[in-house]
C-alpha cells in the first residue's frame, strides 16, 4: 500500500519570521498539512487506489477517471496535500525579492514588467472569495504563463494546468498573526517567495 507522508519543511518553523510567524508555520504544517495527507490515504484506501503507482499530480489531472464516488475527495485532499507540499518549497528564508533568468523574461512578456505581475497577482489574491489560492501556472498547452485561481484546495493540475507558485489564502495560513488583514498577509508573503525554486521549474517546462 502506498502511502503519502507529510513532507519535511526545507526550514524551520521561524525562519520565516517576521513575515510568517514560527506558530502559524507549526499549525499550517504540522496539524492542516497532515490532516490532508491522513485524507489523501484514507481516500485512495476507500476507492482501492491505496496501490496506485502514479504520483498524486497524475490522479489529479486525470480526476475524471476517479470513481465519483470519491472523486471530491481525491480533489480536496490529494489537492490539500499537493498544494501545501509547493507552498513550502517555493518560500525561503531571505527570499531574492525578484526573479531571475527565462522566468523574469516570460513575467516580462506577458505582465510588462514585475511589478505589474506582483499587482496583478496580489489583486486576484486579495480578492478571492472564502478559501483558496492564487497560482502563476504554466499552460502547456499555449506556452505560456498565467495567474489563476481555484476555490478550497482544487489543485490547478486538475484543468492541466503546471503550478509553479501558489499563495494560500485560506484563513489558517495567516489568521493568528494578520487576522482579517489579507492584503498585509499577501505583500508580507512577497519577501519569502524562492524564486529560485520557481525559475527552476519553469526552466524544465519552458521550450
Amino acid at each position: 500500500m502506498v502511502q503519502y507522508e507529510l513532507p519535511r519543511l526545507p526550514y524551520e518553523y521561524d525562519d520565516l519570521e517576521p513575515f510568517i510567524d514560527a506558530e502559524t508555520m507549526k499549525i499550517h504544517h504540522q496539524k492542516h498539512h497532515q490532516s490532508y495527507v491522513d485524507g489523501l490515504n484514507k481516500s485512495l484506501e476507500q476507492i482501492g487506489g491505496a496501490s496506485h503507482p502514479q504520483y498524486i499530480s497524475s490522479i489529479l489531472s486525470e480526476l475524471k477517471q476517479i470513481p465519483e464516488s470519491g472523486r471530491q475527495n481525491i480533489n480536496f485532499f490529494g489537492g490539500g496535500f499537493e498544494n501545501h507540499r509547493l507552498f513550502w518549497e517555493t518560500m525561503t528564508p531571505n527570499g531574492d525579492r525578484t526573479p531571475g533568468g527565462k522566468i523574469e523574461d516570460a513575467i516580462d512578456v506577458y505582465f510588462d514588467n514585475f511589478d505589474n505581475f506582483k499587482k496583478v497577482f496580489s489583486e486576484q489574491a486579495i480578492t478571492i472569495q472564502g478559501s483558496g489560492w492564487c497560482w502563476l501556472v504554466f499552460n502547456s498547452t499555449y506556452q505560456k504563463i498565467e495567474i489563476i485561481t481555484t476555490s478550497n484546495q482544487t489543485s490547478p493540475w486538475t484543468i492541466q494546468k503546471i503550478p509553479l507558485l501558489g499563495l494560500d489564502v485560506w484563513e489558517h495560513a495567516y489568521y493568528l498573526k494578520y487576522q482579517n488583514k489579507r492584503p498585509e498577509y499577501v505583500k508580507s508573503w512577497w519577501n519569502v517567495v524562492n524564486w529560485d525554486y520557481v525559475g527552476n521549474r519553469f526552466s524544465e517546462l519552458a521550450v
